[in-house]
């Protein structure tokens, strides 16, 4: 049965959770952006539709699909107002079944790796779905990028937007508890893509929730991202071994090419002889926000393509984000606009807890226990 957000909201109630953490009703509003448009974007194997929602509010402009809650689109104007979309993607739906990197997708149970796919939490083990060598990663073979989500537009006041909602079956790609999730894509007045993420579990376990848009500034299929201008508010990261496991170390930034405190281009450092690089073949590291874990969303990074003049900045009051380079883009994948993309021709800033945390006693808990509320927000800001 198709999931719906009465299903969820039913189900929240029968595992003793407050349904009134994610009541409220879509209502009409003539102020803001008009209300989001749905068509369809194609069918699953098995039958199942998936949409394409458009928004667009503030300046901004945006495309979701109910597969994988991705981000399909989205476009912004330069300094002399001409738009782009500036986030990779992919053509049709058959395509992101088979073969997209996370394109614009939201992650979950667990963004990020766990190493040998496996943790430990009250004594049992579980073992997960192993998807990345040895690793388990952004939740394993069949991740909340590829399931369905039930989606509910919204307007409120002057903002636009999309509840995304999915609940994921205990056991789920190994995981324990039923974990109802509930995603909500906001566009406000002044253009900002608000991301608010919010689960609840019938069972203890752990939860890491991010979304995996890659990123180009100067438009999407443009080229490389090497000159795009990089500031990330952190004094210390987290190395990893080869496998890009963290080894449990908070390691400086200064003296490093992963120094991005002051603004720098991507590239100035990205081929230096440093090991870190060699085993992510470039950026691909969580770093340590120096702001730590917030109650309200702070100042994380800022990226800025110099010729466009397009800047996005990114809030969150998770204590991570994870930079990474587009090592992996190899030419194989042709994008929504037509075009190869290659090695760094985009990147993600993924806002989250630590890689291997349920590992990691030291690292900021994922833990979610019954009774308690997964709650954590991410917004981008885009400007000239």
């Amino acid at each position: 049965m198709e999931l719906n957000r009465r299903t969820v909201i039913a189900g929240a109630a029968a595992a003793g959770v407050a349904t009134t953490a994610w009541g409220g009703t879509a209502h009409a509003s003539s102020k803001g952006g008009g209300r989001p448009v749905r068509k369809p974007f194609g069918r699953l194997a098995d039958g199942t539709r998936v949409d394409r929602w458009t928004l667009e509010n503030g300046g901004t402009r945006m495309g979701v699909l109910s597969y994988g809650g991705i981000v399909h689109s989205l476009e912004v104007p330069d300094r002399r107002g001409r738009y782009a979309n500036v986030s990779l993607g992919l053509r049709t739906l058959e395509e992101y079944v088979a073969s997209s990197p996370y394109f614009g997708a939201l992650i979950g149970r667990y963004g990020n790796r766990i190493g040998e796919g496996t943790f430990t939490l009250d004594g049992t083990r579980y073992q997960l779905s192993v998807n990345d060598g040895d690793n388990s990663l952004h939740g394993g073979e069949q991740g909340f990028d590829k399931r369905v989500w039930d989606v509910e537009p919204f307007t409120r006041g002057s903002d636009v937007g999309l509840h995304l909602y999915y609940t994921s079956a205990d056991g789920e790609m190994g995981y324990p508890g039923t974990l109802r999730t509930k995603v909500t894509y906001t566009l406000t007045r002044h253009g900002d893509w608000r991301v608010d993420y919010e689960a609840v579990t019938d069972r203890p376990t752990v939860v890491n929730l991010t979304s995996h848009v890659y990123w180009n500034l100067a438009g999407e299929g443009s080229g490389g991202i090497t000159d795009h201008e990089l500031s990330i508010a952190a004094s210390r990261y987290t190395p990893v071994d080869a496998g890009l496991i963290p080894t449990g170390e908070r390691a400086k930034v200064a003296g490093t090419p992963f120094d991005f405190r002051r603004a720098k281009p991507v590239g100035r450092d990205i081929r230096t002889a440093h090991q870190q690089l060699l085993y992510g073949q470039g950026f691909d590291h969580n770093w340590v926000l120096d702001k730590g874990v917030t109650a309200r969303p702070e100042h994380a990074a800022t990226l800025r393509d110099p010729a466009s003049g397009r800047t996005l900045r990114i809030a969150t009051n998770e204590p991570g984000l994870q930079f990474y380079s587009g090592n992996f883009l190899d030419g194989t994948l042709v994008g929504s606009g037509g075009r190869v993309y290659r090695q760094g021709d985009g990147l993600c800033l993924e806002t989250q807890h630590f890689p291997d945390s349920p590992n990691q006693p030291a690292f900021p808990s994922t833990v979610l226990r019954p009774g308690e509320t997964y709650r954590t927000t991410t917004v981008h800001s885009f400007g000239t």
